[in-house]
């Protein structure tokens, strides 16, 4: 061929249609040989060979361990073509416990931790299978399952692992395909084997089998909060996601302080990175809570959660770090898998155990037909031996004189090849008495065994029966007594939404009490128990309200222009000197009187109402003002002005009003319209002077009123009963000439 002649292939193919193929096959490829598990044995190609080359070494849990190079180099060299520190991290995941919730590999030096610190290099670190990796290869070598060639065809390895262990719910799985993913969050083992008992005796929805399954079991474990309905939905679907948070107790110090320690965290969150993040939101002052993190964690997790001050409340404090960091996460499953290794499919958590149940039946019948050819083929040879025995003397001398002993043999005694071969390769010290008893009795147990394996591998039914013995001895091996098998993640109840003000809770909770004098000069002393007469006010003027309260309270003023006005109590003036005038800290009217001063009492009603006898209920949380300038509630006209504010009690049914001009009137509250604003209705009527006072209470205890240094109570008030708008008569004998029903409100 001459040199300047160039060979060449051209291919006469659109572009897209080169591209779609080429991209398809490597899309099946991603698929099948890499991302996606196997539904029967939940395992990828990359661990099934880990599993497979362990396996050929010997690597036994009650023997000594190889080094890791040793098990990464059979994997690539004989079935894995890929990079060494790609299948060394897969064993070394295997290997974590926790990232596995059952793990498959034993290793021996350091294979990375929970804070994300990876492994040492692979030629320090030992590792060998355990139990539950046995379990899996349980049968390889009894044609339980099919093999195909390896990559270059100088090996064989399994296409799938018997898998007797259901290793796919039990350690989880994840991986992202082309365009499909899989995400499985790991199960309690136990669990699983009692749903699948239930499945064996009946055909259960998925709302009966999460009632036994009743969610993720993570290796570590957490608390799961998701409502029961949205889990029932997720197993039905194979998709859906879990919340789940850590673990965390209070401890108690010196003083009222206190500090959370969180014991478990949610699966997959690397503690260090958390401890960093919650540490950047302490820097940035978007946790004003938080004073300190600290990891004190050894060998279990212990991390140290400080409150800024003792009066924040632990909730409160972790519902802020569960919005703004790991400590909550959502596990989000999609149980995408390969059926039978070979059609993806989005399985629900029924089909997936009835997939394992069945590969299972296909094992258990695969390993029974290769135990009946062996026990087959040693009742043949068997009965070979027999004849040896019976025809001893002739044997011999056939052995010995012919030409052709092997054909001789089989003529002589109907021998077959494989009989006459055993009984030429019989060794002389074997032909005695005893040896005949032997072989008796193992033809004798022989035959028992092959009608047994003939039996099972003929009934589907003990078949089945076989199974559930298979699940049950899983289930007693990992039951919920033992360490391996205990649930990890607890089922917590939905929490319940919780409103975090974190500007209200960093404000420090101390005891004050509250001074406001008649001329409006507000003050805060430190502590309660203050007396009256200790308490100093500018010359000339006195007290008129004293309240002890908390600095983390509100303070609700009403003034006769009808408008609330709302204080912090931290926000008050110190008790040194005499104080501020109330009316530059809010901005009351030089015209307006302070009517009531009053802690704010949330959820709680509240009876208004003006000097001209209007009034009306309000909601305590309707009054509360976000400005200076108040909330207009009640509102007054003309000569009118808000003249009574009082808190409602449960339970009270009934008011009395009483007039200037000393009528009193009792009648239902139900008359009285709930309102958030407005003049109300009519509450009394009179002819001339206004509202003196009003107060609500409850029939059947009879209404009270102070009288000298005590109170009195008016059991039989029926003769002030009227309707609402009405004059009413003179109050009972002994009322007080202020006609109020309080010294105070």
């Amino acid at each position: 061929m001459p040199q300047d002649e160039v060979v060449s292939e051209i291919i006469d193919q659109p572009m897209t249609e080169i591209l779609s193929d080429r991209y398809l096959s490597y899309a099946l490829s991603t698929i099948m040989s890499r991302s996606l598990p196997d539904v029967r044995d939940g395992m990828k190609p990359v661990h099934r060979r880990l599993m497979y080359a362990m396996y050929q070494l010997k690597l036994n849990p009650n023997l000594r361990p190889k080094k890791s190079a040793r098990v990464v180099g059979d994997v690539i060299g004989k079935f894995h073509p890929h990079g060494d520190t790609a299948v060394y991290d897969a064993m070394v995941r295997l290997a974590q416990e926790f990232s596995q919730r059952y793990p498959l590999v034993d290793g021996q030096g350091n294979f990375g931790n929970i804070d994300g610190d990876n492994a040492a290099a692979m030629r320090y670190t030992e590792a060998r299978l355990t139990a539950v990796a046995i379990m899996m290869l349980e049968g390889i070598e009894e044609d339980a399952v099919d093999f195909r060639p390896t990559y270059d065809g100088s090996e064989l390895e399994p296409v799938v692992l018997p898998g007797g262990f259901p290793n796919l719910l039990a350690n989880g799985s994840s991986g992202i395909a082309v365009g499909m993913a899989t995400n499985i969050p790991p199960h309690n083992v136990a669990e699983l084997c009692c749903a699948m008992e239930l499945m064996l005796e009946k055909d259960p929805s998925i709302a009966e089998i999460v009632e036994i399954v009743q969610g993720p079991d993570m290796p570590t474990g957490g608390i799961m909060v998701e409502a029961r309905e949205d889990v029932v939905k997720a197993y039905e679907t194979g998709r859906g996601a879990f919340r789940i948070r850590a673990r965390w107790e209070k401890e108690e110090l010196k003083q009222g302080m206190y500090q959370i320690i969180v014991t478990e965290i949610p699966y997959q969150v690397q503690k260090s990175k958390l401890i960093e993040k919650i540490a950047d939101l302490i820097h940035l002052k978007k946790l004003p809570l938080l004073d300190d993190v600290r990891d004190e964690s050894a060998e279990d997790i212990r991390l140290v959660i400080v409150p800024k001050n003792r009066n924040v409340e632990a909730e409160i404090l972790m519902e802020a770090l569960y919005r703004s960091s790991d400590l909550e996460t959502r596990f989000n499953m999609n149980m995408n898998v390969l059926e039978n290794g070979l059609v993806p499919k989005v399985m629900n958590i029924k089909e997936v155990l009835q997939h394992w149940m069945n590969h299972q039946q296909e094992v258990l019948v695969r390993r029974a037909q290769f135990r009946l050819a062996k026990v087959m083929h040693r009742l043949e040879v068997l009965q070979g031996y027999l004849v040896v025995y019976l025809n001893i003397d002739e044997v011999i001398r056939i052995i010995r004189f012919e030409d052709e002993p092997k054909q001789c043999l089989m003529d002589r005694f109907d021998l077959t090849e494989v009989q006459t071969e055993a009984v030429l390769n019989l060794r002389l010290r074997r032909l005695h008495k005893l040896q005949e008893i032997e072989i008796r009795t193992e033809h004798d147990e022989l035959i028992k065994e092959r009608d047994a394996l003939e039996k099972l591998i003929g009934s589907e039914a003990r078949q089945w029966t076989r199974i559930k013995k298979q699940i049950t001895n899983i289930k007693n091996l990992f039951g919920q007594d033992t360490e391996l098998g205990r649930r990890r993640t607890t089922i917590g109840a939905v929490p319940a939404p919780i409103e975090v003000d974190l500007d209200a809770l960093m404000i420090e909770k101390e005891p004050v009490t509250i001074i406001c004098s008649s001329q409006g000069w507000v003050k805060a002393l430190k502590g309660h128990g203050h007396k009256a007469g200790d308490i100093k006010y500018k010359e000339g003027d006195r007290g008129q309200f004293i309240i002890e309260a908390q600095t983390t309270d509100k303070l609700v003023v009403f003034a006769s222009n009808g408008r609330f006005y709302t204080l912090g109590c931290d926000k008050l003036p110190s008790g040194r000197g005499f104080g501020e005038p109330l009316r530059i800290m809010v901005d009351i009217p030089n015209d307006a009187d302070i009517v009531m001063m009053r802690l704010h009492m949330p959820a709680t009603k509240m009876l208004v109402a003006s000097s001209d006898g209007r009034g009306f209920v309000v909601s305590s949380d309707d009054i509360l003002a976000q400005t200076k300038t108040g909330k207009q509630v009640l509102n007054v006209s003309g000569k009118a002005c808000a003249a009574i504010c009082r808190y409602m009690n449960d339970g009270d049914d009934h008011i009395a009003i009483i007039g200037k001009n000393r009528k009193m009137l009792v009648f239902p509250i139900a008359e009285l319209p709930e309102m958030s604003k407005g003049k109300g209705v009519i509450l009394q009527k009179f002819k001339d002077g206004g509202l003196s006072d009003a107060k609500t209470f409850n029939l059947e205890r009879g209404l009270s009123y102070k009288y000298g240094s005590g109170s009195t109570i008016v059991e039989d008030i029926t003769p002030w009963i009227g309707k609402r708008a009405s004059a009413g008569r003179l109050p009972p004998n002994g009322f007080p000439k202020s006609n109020r029903f309080d010294y105070r409100f």
